[in-house]
């Protein structure tokens, strides 16, 4: 089966840790065919069909440094191969957007798209979570730096964090004496002309922010926990966070198993829930990593896993 992997320049992959690597290494593996391209590759025009415009057929070497070779340079319609896989990195920003609605076109077409690209716009990464109430602790959505304020008087010590942020850029904590909360707010909401989510702030955060995948609707059995280093609030690996992978605890899998039949019906084939403690912080669809990370030090093969369950969706 052809799989086009939407994705970021292949030359910048970093496959000792990238989970789009993992998934074409297991891809190929099984015999199936690898085709990359960038989503500024895309192309629609009447009359035709959205076409990936020299498209990458390309063969993993095995080398860690000149990881692949390219076969083949072609157009490729994207309802001509048998998945295209979304896997752009963040920022969701309005190229990603653009991005999202000609593969859309496509879907209408006939291809198969993973992630849904219609749900990968219904669920921005921050914001997804106002669905699932239950899972989540004490957050506020505003722009308007009173009721920020207000939360932090009943709260105390918060986190604030911009909705368009990753890699936890641009996240502030604010504790008890509120030091530099009005310069933060003026900040982050660019002198409130963005909205921002604001959230208590997590002492379990010392154990990790744990990265819980899931596939198919179902949780893999191991999350990785992002634990800060050297006194940051941050546990993101782009933030110096330390990985470990750990079995999930059952409030781990209580979250993941409320979740995941949910997500997975919408067309989000691979999800990531980040949970600190017991709160559900955010859930990840556009690019959700760790993969490697959490197959390296746990032996449960997460790649074996995700191409499992994408099988099982085109059959």
């Amino acid at each position: 089966m052809k799989l086009l992997f939407v994705a970021d320049p292949l030359e910048t992959f970093k496959t000792y840790k990238d989970s789009t690597f993992a998934m074409m290494r297991e891809a190929a593996k099984r015999g199936h065919e690898i085709v990359a391209c960038e989503p500024a590759q895309l192309v629609w025009q009447r009359g035709g069909r959205v076409t990936a415009r020299g498209a990458r057929h390309i063969a993993l070497t095995g080398d860690a440094a000149d990881w692949f070779v390219t076969e083949q340079v072609a157009d490729l319609a994207l309802a001509d191969a048998g998945a295209v896989l979304m896997r752009k990195d963040p920022p969701f920003d309005s190229e990603f957007f653009y991005a999202t609605h000609l593969l859309s076109q496509a879907e209408r077409e006939g291809a198969r798209v993973f992630n849904k690209p219609g749900s990968l716009r219904e669920h921005p990464e921050k914001l997804a979570i106002l669905e699932f109430p239950e899972f989540i602790a004490p957050t506020l959505v505003t722009r308007d730096a009173a009721e920020i304020r207000a939360f932090h008087a009943e709260h105390r010590d918060i986190i604030l964090k911009p909705l368009d942020g990753m890699g936890g850029m641009g996240i502030f904590r604010v504790r008890d004496d509120g030091l530099n909360l009005g310069a933060i707010i003026e900040s982050v909401t660019k002198d409130g002309t963005q909205t921002l989510m604001v959230q208590r702030f997590l002492p379990a955060i010392s154990e990790g922010d744990k990265r819980v995948l899931v596939i198919g609707g179902k949780p893999v059995p191991f999350a990785l926990a992002r634990i800060p280093q050297g006194g940051e609030v941050r546990g993101n690996l782009a933030a110096g966070g330390k990985g470990v992978a750990r079995p999930l605890t059952a409030r781990d899998r209580e979250i993941a198993e409320a979740l995941g039949p949910i997500l997975a019906a919408r067309g989000l084939l691979l999800v990531g829930l980040d949970v600190i403690g017991e709160q559900l912080t955010e859930i990840n669809v556009t690019s959700p990593t760790c993969f490697q990370e959490i197959t390296q030090q746990s032996g449960f093969d997460v790649a074996a896993m995700f191409i499992d369950a994408l099988e099982a969706a085109l059959a």
